[in-house]
This record gives structure tokens, sequence and C-alpha cells, in this order.
């Protein structure tokens, strides 16, 4: 097996005179807690680009993308680290489980196509190795990016669906902010933390008088006053946790809470 991959004709010396990197992603902090397999699976490329001929030692892992989703590129700086070492000529190779995990949007993807065509770069899942300079070998890639966006279509559809049946049975909860929280009978009340309550009547008592949020992010922070937020992800969502002030926190407060 380690003989079949390394001697692929598709793969160079110039190819292995670069880096390979294996991109390792998952859309949720949920999914990276509860699908500890899938994120070792892809650690394991690391295995593989061995098999292709790349010593230890060049092989980086790109993993700044775990429980971020990957529906754009934007607050993701494992994606944009890779797109630009691929732009620096360093890479020879880009590794990942499958096309999902690099972009589920084509924008992204062709971005990165282009890039890999562009600087000789190979490209390899969990199957098969993929030059994007080759006719066929693109045209898989594009249906893998084509696939990748559709299915992300369908699972929103899917949750979608779900909610509003949820809803049409009055059984729908909606996360809520840091002030108000759900009794057992579903209903909503104020958060019974008093921390929690003076911190948000101080906020709307300076809004009253300052008349602008930023007025009161910098009042808040001028005396390291830090605001309740109930993170919608993170190692324990739905907990209130303090954050410092910002002026689009304050206006999320006045929002929420009126």
């Amino acid at each position: 097996m380690s003989m079949t991959l390394s001697m692929d004709e598709r793969i160079t010396t110039a190819h292995r005179a670069k880096l390979a990197y294996v991109y390792v992603r998952q859309s949720s902090p949920g999914q990276v807690r509860h699908h500890q397999e899938s994120t070792a699976l892809q650690y394991r490329l690391v295995e593989r680009a061995a098999l292709f001929g790349w010593p230890r030692e060049r092989v980086h892992v790109i993993d700044d993308d775990l429980g971020k989703s990957g529906t754009s590129s934007r607050n993701r700086q494992g994606f944009q680290t890779l797109i630009a070492e691929v732009g620096l000529g360093k890479a020879g190779l880009v590794l990942s489980l499958d096309a999902s995990r690099l972009a589920r949007n084509n924008r992204d993807w062709h971005q990165l196509l282009e890039l890999c065509s562009l600087f000789g770069v190979l490209i390899a899942d969990g199957e098969r190795l993929y030059d994007p300079a080759a006719y066929h070998d693109r045209l898989l890639l594009g249906l893998s990016g084509i696939m990748s966006e559709a299915e992300l279509h369908q699972i929103k559809m899917r949750l979608h669906q779900g909610e509003r049946q949820k809803a049409a049975r009055g059984e729908l909860r909606l996360p809520l902010p840091a002030g108000l929280i759900h009794n057992r009978d579903g209903s909503v009340t104020f958060n019974p933390d008093e921390e929690v309550q003076e911190r948000l009547r101080l906020v709307f008592a300076k809004f009253r008088e300052l008349r602008s949020a930023k007025a009161v992010m910098r009042y808040l922070r001028g005396r390291k006053l830090l605001l309740p937020v109930r993170p919608l992800l993170g190692p324990a969502p739905h907990d209130v946790v303090w954050r410092v002030a910002d002026s689009a926190r304050v206006v999320q407060i006045l929002a929420k809470h009126i």
C-alpha cells in the first residue's frame, strides 16, 4: 500500500520538495466533543501524507478551525492560512477528509482549486489523489464542492422543518438573552442571578442618561465592568459568561431585553 501510493506518477520530486498540509475542521464545538473519532480520523491523514512520500516533519497540520462552520472563510483563520501558504508556493499537497471540511460554499472551494491548479498543488482526500490542473480530476473536485454545498442546504432545510414542527406543537424554545431564563413549565422569567439583573439595569439606566450605546460601552470599560452573555456556542452553551463590554453587546442587550 505504501509503495503504491508513493509511486503515484502524479507526485513528483517538485511536489515533495514542498510541504504537505493537513486541514482539520469540525463544524461546531458540539461536534468536536461528541464526534472525536471523526476528528481523530482527520488527524490520521498525516499518516496518509507519509504514505505519499512526505517526511512527517514536512507535514503541517492546520486545525485552527475546529468548531467553526465551513459556510464561509471569513472567520476561519485556518482556511485563510492554507490559502496563503498555497499562494506563497509553499504547498505541494493539501489533504482533507473530504471537500466539506475545506469549504461548504463553491466560492471558497473554487478559490482553493484555482490556486492549487496555478501553483501545481495536489489535493488528496480519504480515498484518492487529485491533480486540480487535470481536466477529469478538476471535474470530480468541482462536483465534490457542489455536493458539499448542496448537503449543507439540505441540512439547513431539515433543521428548519424540525423547528417549524416544534413550533406547531408549542414545543419550540428559542435561546434567551442572559437576563431571561425558561421556567420548568416553559414560561419565561427574569434571571434570578442578582448580579446579572443589576448589571442589566445599569446598562438601561446609563443608556437613558447617555443616549448612546457607544457611550455606555465607554462607561462600562472605564470602570472595568463586564457584561453578562449567554453564548450559543462553546464548552457550556446557554450558561451565562461575563465578557468585556463593546458596542455590539450593549446594543444586543438593549434590543433583546426591551
